[in-house]
């Protein structure tokens, strides 16, 4: 029998365990204070989202003539009105909390819908060879010849605006996004082996659509998709500040934009706080979509190594 040295059996152990993909990644985001920031504003701004419209209740559309336009960082009536009041004495605190519920709402309905329809209909381009490829190549060249803003206001004033227009608008105008991204990765994940594979084991194309590329798409997709969202936010705000998103009594943060625009000589803080929201959550998510690129590519991966690296 053959016996092992002591100091062999030490060295053949391993060192320590191999940190998980979680922690790795939250070490990433640490060492990245930009992102770090962003991350906990949209977390906050999520959390607020849920569950902020329980907490403040209706005072977002209780009206105060006694405190119309009330300055902001004053606290007399209530820690609710810190950030002041608007032109009918509402709390702008409380608004932007409801208001985030709404933007956020539905530029999620928008995204999720325009990855989904333009996913699928990528995944359908990409993979087959037949005649109604090109046509769905063809719909969406047509749809990206409009400006985007444009083609939304053109659908919105013919159908009226409402919270389903909206999000249809919204989300036929991004699905080309998707749809030319999915088609192209398809064109390339069909000639690879495991798909060859698969033919000849007897699977049909759905089932190869579905199983074996579908989820290599699929962190594309969503990558996109974060990236996507603050267009989408801002594509909403403009649409809401033009009269032609969200009708009251709902609103969004555009809404109130356009509700202080009126305003800005004497009560700058009514359009100010709102235009400030929809600053901080634009930046915040191109920031974390950018850090998350460069996590995601391994060629760009060192940076965040020689981060962490880093002596402090």
């Amino acid at each position: 029998m053959t016996v092992i040295p002591t100091d062999l059996k030490a060295a053949q152990k391993p060192s320590g365990r191999e940190p998980g993909k979680a922690r790795v990644l939250l070490g990433y985001l640490v060492h990245d204070k930009l992102a770090l920031i962003s991350a906990i504003y949209l977390l906050i701004l999520i959390f607020a989202a849920i569950f902020g419209p329980m907490l403040v209740g209706d005072m977002a559309t209780k009206l105060g003539l006694r405190q119309r336009n009330m300055a902001p960082f004053s606290l007399e009536q209530g820690w609710l009105y810190v950030l002041g009041a608007d032109t009918l004495g509402r709390s702008i605190l409380a608004r932007l909390v409801v208001g985030a519920q709404n933007t956020l709402g539905i530029a999620a309905a928008a995204v999720v819908t325009s990855m989904l329809i333009g996913g699928a209909l990528g995944l359908i381009a990409g993979y087959s060879n037949r005649w109604y490829s090109q046509v769905i190549l063809r719909l969406a060249d047509i749809i990206m010849s409009f400006p985007s803003l444009l083609l939304a206001l053109i659908v919105l004033y013919t159908l009226g605006p409402s919270i389903p227009n909206l999000i249809i608008v919204l989300a036929i105008t991004r699905i080309p996004i998707y749809l030319r991204t999915t088609r192209a990765e398809v064109l390339e994940l069909r000639e690879r082996m495991f798909v060859s594979a698969a033919k000849a084991m007897g699977a049909g194309s759905l089932r190869i659509v579905l199983s074996h590329i579908a989820p290599l798409v699929a962190p594309t997709l969503i990558t996109i998709a974060a990236i996507d969202f603050a267009s989408v936010i801002l594509a909403e705000s403009a649409l809401s500040f033009l009269g032609l998103g969200i009708q009251p009594p709902q609103f969004t943060w555009g809404a109130m934009v356009a509700t202080g625009r009126g305003y800005l000589a004497n009560a700058w803080w009514v359009a100010f706080w709102p235009g400030l929201a929809i600053l901080l959550t634009t930046l915040s998510l191109n920031l974390l979509s950018s850090w998350a690129r460069t996590v995601a590519d391994p060629q760009q991966r060192w940076r965040l190594q020689t981060l962490r690296r880093a002596p402090r």
